[in-house]
């Protein structure tokens, strides 16, 4: 080989390598497009936003909006259980293009990852048997409410409701839910989390969503760099607020529109 072929030979090299990065950090997209499948990261253990049924078959909120975004994408959806501590990790490491598991936003994960639009609500709200006619902080006063020790929601429901209302503090979440369901206070103020765990364990219970607390909305998590995966996600979500899709799945699984959502 010349000498001048093998120095064009070593330049093109080293000017794919120099290439390999960026090509792969917009590649995201054009992959999932290719092979015809997402893998999306999903938690399977949080409901009402995912968890396993009695079908042992993955459903809630994150899991219905990760097929959503499979479905406007037209093509397979792969989920990937994930815990809080794994799944940014997981979509670090390119095991999963997206995270949909009640991902919050907030400077620290800015660093590391990128976000989508809101699409959902995850909020601390007032429960209570549909019985109950609770419409407003008003009608809260003279009930017994549970909250857990130190915990917001009593910090929360004191600046808003009536000096009457009547708390019952317990050491923790757990504690403060079972005494809900045995009958000890007349409602419970906790996460939604929560909320749907209780409701799952205990379906005859006939507890609702009463009111919003304070609310803290969930992002889908998307790698740095994947320009075009986030303004496509972005674009779904957008079309899903516009035709009411968002609100149907909030009803659904949260008891409660989702409403105006961070973009």
């Amino acid at each position: 080989m010349s000498l001048r072929r093998r120095h064009l030979c070593t330049a093109l090299a080293a000017s794919a390598l120099l290439a390999s990065p960026l090509a792969f950090a917009q590649s995201a997209l054009d992959e999932v497009m290719k092979v015809k499948l997402i893998k999306i990261a999903v938690p399977t253990d949080y409901p009402p936003y995912g968890f396993v049924g009695i079908d042992l078959k993955p459903q809630g909120l994150d899991i219905a909006m990760a097929q959503l975004i499979a479905d406007r994408l037209g093509v397979k959806l792969e989920m990937v259980p994930v815990t809080s501590a794994n799944r940014i990790p997981y979509l670090q490491t390119r095991q999963v293009s997206l995270v949909i598991s009640t991902l919050g936003k907030n400077e620290e994960r800015l660093k590391v990852i990128d976000f989508s639009h809101a699409y959902a609500p995850f909020f601390q709200g007032v429960y209570a048997s549909k019985e109950l006619q609770i419409k407003s902080f008003a009608d809260l006063g003279g009930k017994t409410i549970a909250v857990a020790k130190g915990a917001m929601e009593e910090q929360e429901l004191a600046k808003v409701g009536p000096a009457t209302m009547n708390f019952k503090r317990y050491e923790d979440q757990a504690a403060t839910t079972a005494a809900f369901v045995a009958g000890q206070t007349q409602a419970l103020a906790t996460s939604v989390s929560n909320a749907g765990l209780m409701a799952q364990k205990n379906p005859r219970l006939n507890a609702e969503y009463k009111l919003l607390i304070k609310d803290s909305p969930c992002f889908i998590g998307i790698a740095k760099g994947e320009d075009a995966l986030r303004n496509k996600v972005n674009e779904i979500i957008l079309a899903a607020r516009k035709d009411g899709t968002l609100d149907r799945m909030s009803q659904r699984w949260l008891s409660r529109p989702a409403g105006e959502l961070p973009l």
